[in-house]
Order: C-alpha cells, then structure tokens, then sequence
C-alpha cells in the first residue's frame, strides 16, 4: 500500500484535538466502516443507551451511566446524586468537626474498594490534587488512602501510621460481597472500633447491614463498576465545582454524540480503526498519558476497555476477534522502560498517546508530540545510522486536550466510553457484563468453603 493511499483523520473542538497517525487505514476501509454503520445504525445503538433501554441483553438491564453526568428530568442532578451530595456533606462534616476539635489538623480518609471502587477515586483525586477541604473558616489536610485488597500487608503498612480518631473509612463496592473489600473492612472495623466512622457506598444495602454500618449511600444497580465513576463511589474525591464539571464535561460528550455529526464520526472513526488494526494483527495497544496528573489514565482506560470488549466472539461478526490487549501508563517513565520494543522490536502494536496544550514548552508535551512523530514515521522522520534505525508503522492516536481541569477530564473519559461501546456495537457482543470476572469470583469463594 502506498504512502500517499494512507488516511490521516483529525477532529477538534474547543475541548480536545485528535489526529490519527496511520499505518494502513485508507479510503477503502472508511467506505467499509460506511456500510457497517449503514447495516447496524450505530446512532440508533447509541440513542438507546443514552434514553435508558436495555443495553445490557444477557442480564436485561439498562446502562444507566450517562444519566448520572448531568440534567436528567429537569433536574440538576438525578435524586440518587443529590441524596448522596447531602449524605456525604453531613458524614464529611460530622468528623472534620471533631477533628479540629480535638486538635487535629488533619483527617485520614481511607477507601476500601477494588476495580472501578478503586481506580475511578484515584483518578479523580489525582487528577485534581485538592487534599485541602474547606468548611466555613476552617482548613483542614485530608490524608487520602487507597486500600484494594486481600494481602494482610497492604492494610498492616497503609495503616500503621493512622490513628482511629481522624480516620474514617469509605467502603465502596457495588455489590458489598467483592472478597477483597469485605476483608478489609472486617480489618478496618476491628482497627476503628467505630463504626460511625464508616460510610458505606453499595446498591445492596441489605449486606451493609451485616456489618452494622449505618452510614449508606446508594446508587442504582444498572450502573457497572467500570462506568461507576459518575456514581457516589467518587463522591469524597471529587466535591464543590470540580464533580459538577466533571459531570457536565460527559454531558457534553453525550449532546455531542447525539447533535453533532463530526463528533459521532470521530468516534465511530476511532472504533472502527480500533477493530481494524486488531483484525490485521496489531492486538497490543499502549495507552501512554504525558500529563502527570492522569497518570493513573492508562489504568483506568485499561479496565473499562478490556472488561468490556473481553468477550466471546460473535459467531455472526465479519471480524475475526474481540478486544484489543491494553497496556500503557505515564509517558516519559515508559520512554525509559518498554519503549525499546515499541521502537525496534518485532512486535506489532498501536498507541493512544494523551497531552495537555496548556503549556506547549513542557517537556512532557514536547515529549508527547515527537514521539508521535516518530512512533508512527519511523525513519523517515529522523535520519539515524543502521543500528538506530526504528521501525515506525506504530498506528498513533494523538488526543491533546485544550485545557487540563475537571470538565475537559470528563469530557475524556466520556468520549473513550463511547469509543468502547460503538466498538462492541459493530463487534455485536455486549460490554456492560463481566462473566468473566464474576468466575473468578465464584471459584475464590468456593475454594474458600471447601477449605473450611
């Protein structure tokens, strides 16, 4: 295939800047990504996902995610948002008002979750870096802490500096029966000796109940773990103005997709490409963010991607497999590690790089925009001797954001959700299940019993 055959695509708003930076993606291909979206009708798939149909075909079920990121029903925000708004301001300052009380300056907030109770927090604090909350005129350090799971040595070492006094727990898991969060909120309770100190975020507060926590905030179940960051689960990590722009900012990706036709196909454009390079042999896609604030991206991207395209085949899809395997994380710390083999090595794979153009001489950004360059155009790009030659063909996606704040964010993530689903509409498999995981779950559990 000839150079000058090759489709370079590019999309912007006053959000984001995409480019593609092809290897093989030409005119011929589009006009099959055409024909496909004319024999499914992609929008009308997106339409009910966002009106509140069943989405979910195997458990039968909505995927009510979209209608947590803003106006629902005339409302601000639907009642379980604005229920968990007040909950959480009277938990958060019941026990900030003991703190100073006693002295303290400082509270320990702790989360106990895994998956999407872990990594959407995380991100959401990171890429924000408030741990000052304000409350009329006092001013107080929040010490956040994560813990995920089931080795005794993670809660023993993130613990062991902590004292029960300033610490309250936020226990989150959609089904309050995940084994890692439940064995450490057994540990958490006999640490505390509290349980007023507990806050527990669930759609099953039946469980909860087990555990005598009367502090519960609930969301719906027809929400995934994966999709449960524009839930309460992140409602202590992202508070006041930055949770309302987040919100809006998704909001924005969903009139986007319904009102603007060079928005949906950007998305239906980067599905498709997607699929394309994973049914052609590049299977491996690194997700590289140069902006140290969404450092924790790529693992976020990681699990909503793979939990959702991990599935069987559809015996009556025209491609031959399902999702891509998705690796990545911050940028200028790969270059220094794997990147050698994205360079010269014998492997074939794509790349989704991420940049901020707030500061356009940040190295991070410079870093970014060249190794785009260079991934995709190899040798062509930069004369080097034999031995230094690299391999180019990378296909690059280049998505750099305008502006690094709250609403672009979730105008990010909403745009990869969509990119997601639209790539399991063509593939005709279903996204918002996880049988797979659920298995593990089951044999953990059953393993457990027989040895008891």
């Amino acid at each position: 295939m000839s150079k000058e055959n090759l489709t370079n695509f590019t999309f912007s708003n006053d959000i984001l800047h995409f480019e593609s930076l092809p290897d093989k993606f030409n005119d011929q291909i589009d006009q099959k990504l055409k024909y496909i979206d004319n024999k499914i009708d992609i929008k009308k798939k997106i339409e009910n996902l966002i009106s509140g149909n069943i989405v979910n075909i195997s458990e039968k079920q909505s995927a009510l995610h979209p209608r947590y990121r803003g106006y629902f029903d005339g409302q601000e925000l639907p009642k379980l948002l604005r229920d968990a708004e007040i909950k959480a301001g009277k938990f958060f300052k019941k026990h900030s008002d003991f703190c100073i009380d006693n002295g303290f300056k400082e509270m320990n907030v702790v989360t106990l979750g895994i998956g999407g109770s872990y990594e959407g927090p995380k991100l959401l604090l990171e890429s924000i870096n408030n741990p000052m909350i304000v409350d009329s005129s006092n001013l107080l350090n929040a010490n956040y802490v994560f813990i995920t799971g089931s080795d005794n040595s993670e809660f023993n070492n993130k613990i062991k500096f902590l004292t029960p006094d300033n610490t309250i727990f936020i226990v989150s898991s959609k089904s309050f029966t995940t084994d890692e969060t439940i064995e450490s909120l057994k540990k958490a309770l006999s640490w505390s000796k509290d349980k007023n100190k507990f806050i527990a975020i669930t759609v099953n507060s039946c469980e909860v109940e087990k555990y005598g926590i009367k502090n519960v905030i609930n969301f719906d179940k027809e929400i995934g773990g994966r999709y449960s960051i524009w839930s309460p689960i992140t409602q202590f990590h992202l508070s006041g103005n930055h949770r309302k722009n987040f919100l809006k900012g998704g909001l924005q990706a969903d009139i986007d997709i319904l009102n603007n036709q060079k928005y949906l196909n950007f998305i239906k454009r980067l599905s498709f490409s997607d699929i394309f390079y994973n049914d052609t042999g590049k299977s491996t896609r690194a997700i590289l963010s140069y902006v140290w604030s969404l450092r924790s991206l790529p693992n976020y991207f990681q699990q909503l991607e793979m939990e959702s395209l991990g599935k069987r085949l559809n015996p009556d899809s025209e491609f031959k497999k399902t999702g891509q395997i998705v690796f990545g994380g911050y940028g200028p710390t790969a270059q220094h590690s794997y990147f050698q083999l994205m360079h010269q090595g014998t492997q074939d794979l794509c790349a989704d790089i991420i940049a901020s153009a707030e500061d356009l001489d940040n190295l991070a950004y410079v870093q970014a925009i060249t190794q785009a360059k260079i991934l995709s155009s190899g040798e062509s790009e930069i004369k080097l001797e034999n031995e230094s030659k690299i391999n180019g063909n990378v296909p690059i996606n280049l998505f750099i954001l305008n502006e690094l704040n709250s609403y672009s964010l979730g105008y990010l993530i909403a745009t990869w959700e969509y990119r997601t689903y639209v790539t399991a509409v063509i593939l005709g498999i279903n996204p918002f299940d996880q049988f797979g995981v659920n298995a593990g779950k089951i044999y953990t559990k059953k393993y457990l019993a027989e040895k008891d």
